[in-house]
């Protein structure tokens, strides 16, 4: 392995399992081709991060990334079909076929990206699902950043943190440790195609029945992929949520992505963090109550 790579190392780690890493990595590449060496150094490359940044299985952070992992691509799955329901729900109400410009394609394909990678990875493929969403979700935040620019405008200072926030939620899956990931689902490739497919047209179903009313169509839009996508995740995932701690970075990037969609703002987002704290504490009494009872 070059040592650049072994450099991202912290030091002490390097030390005790420099030759180790270089070992597998030069088993693991022998004979193998480019793709197969550039994806291999990628994983190096992720871990190295993962045990600068402390995310690693043995650390705090990295348990509290994992439990909070399913949902954060929930999260983005739901927020991903609220773009798309809300450009092709106004386009149709509209009745202006030339309602969609050059950037609402980009916009639409970038949200289909975003949710075809987070249903997968929720569906059992996690790595590759999870980079695909998170490509997804920056590309459409680069194009609403370059496009504009492009023309001369320049974003208020406002707009940063509608861009930032799906970013950073799609983002959280990657963080990740691999030993911690979400248990995958038995689905083969039939099965993962179909629910992807189900997806779409779900999205399409939602589309046509749009509400023309703006509040009922942002809570519609958001509520019900929102809805869907937590089923999608599963007891699995909730069964990870053991404690208020693991529960809040849990139920932030709903928070998050609410925040994008315009439904949660600085009127709602004390009734909002009461809600989760409030479901936080009826959690952990829940689980106190399972536990036996010690005499």
């Amino acid at each position: 392995m070059s040592t650049p790579l072994l450099r991202l190392y912290p030091t002490g780690y390097r030390r005790a399992f420099g030759d180790d890493i270089a070992e597998a990595y030069r088993a693991a590449t022998e004979g193998a081709g480019r793709v197969a060496r550039f994806r291999e150094a990628g994983d190096i490359v992720a871990h190295a991060l993962r045990m600068r940044l402390r995310l690693g299985s043995a650390q705090r952070a990295g348990r509290l990334s994992a439990a909070a992992a399913p949902f954060a691509l929930a999260a983005t799955a739901a927020y991903a079909a609220f773009g798309l329901v809300s450009v092709l729900g106004d386009w149709r109400l509209s009745g202006n076929p030339d309602f969609l410009v050059p950037l609402s394609f980009v916009m639409i394909g970038c949200d289909l990206v975003t949710l075809t990678g987070a249903v997968l990875a929720l569906g059992g493929r996690f790595a590759v699902g999870a980079r695909c969403a998170f490509a997804g979700a920056l590309a459409e935040a680069l194009a609403l950043v370059l496009v504009p620019l492009s023309a001369g405008a320049l974003l208020p200072p406002a707009a940063v943190t509608y861009l930032l926030a799906p970013v950073a939620v799609a983002a959280l899956p990657l963080a990740c440790p691999p030993d911690l990931r979400p248990p995958g689902r038995p689905l083969g490739t039939a099965a993962r195609t179909a629910l992807v497919l189900w997806t779409l047209l779900g999205v399409a179903a939602l589309t046509l029945t749009d509400a023309d009313s703006h509040l009922t169509a942002v809570l519609w839009r958001l509520g019900v992929p929102m809805a869907a996508a937590l089923a999608l995740a599963g007891r699995a995932a909730l069964s990870r949520l053991r404690t208020p701690g693991r529960f809040a970075p849990a139920g932030a990037p709903f928070l998050a992505m609410g925040y994008s969609a315009g439904v949660v703002d600085q009127d709602t987002v004390v009734p909002a963090l009461a809600v989760l704290a409030a479901a936080g504490v009826a959690l952990r009494l829940w689980r106190l109550r399972g536990r036996p009872n010690a005499g």
